[in-house]
């Protein structure tokens, strides 16, 4: 069983940086489509990026677009997301998930996905 493993969330003011990792153990993620997705206080879980198998394609939601930057290594079994430029309104809990629908689509739904992290607060200040 895939167990993911996130890192790296914490507290940035507006206009900063963070990354958060996540590495899966229990299984290769080589055959995966991988995603992040972030849970704003009171609001639904979304999409916001995806990454095809081996790295080649990749997908924003518009909030994002231009700042955060997703990738992979399945050398080290893990993924990505560099955020950059953060926002008040980037605020939420991030999660990592694996198995996933054809990023070449789209991000898809989090009823879609197989495998989840177990989430990193990510808190911007203005």
């Amino acid at each position: 069983q895939l167990r993911l493993v996130e890192s790296g969330g914490g507290l940035v003011q507006s206009g900063g940086s963070l990354r958060l990792s996540c590495t899966a153990t229990g299984g290769s993620l080589d055959k995966f489509f991988l995603g992040w997705f972030r849970q704003a206080p009171g609001k639904e879980r979304e999409g916001i990026s995806c990454i095809a198998r081996r790295g080649g394609g990749t997908r924003y939601a518009e909030p994002v677009k231009g700042r955060f930057t997703i990738s992979r290594d399945n050398a080290k079994n893990g993924w990505y997301l560099q955020m950059d430029n953060l926002k008040p309104e980037d605020t939420g809990i991030y999660y990592c998930a694996a198995d996933g629908p054809f990023c070449e689509i789209g991000i898809g739904s989090p009823n879609e996905y197989m495998f989840w992290g177990q989430g990193a607060q990510v808190t911007v200040s203005s």
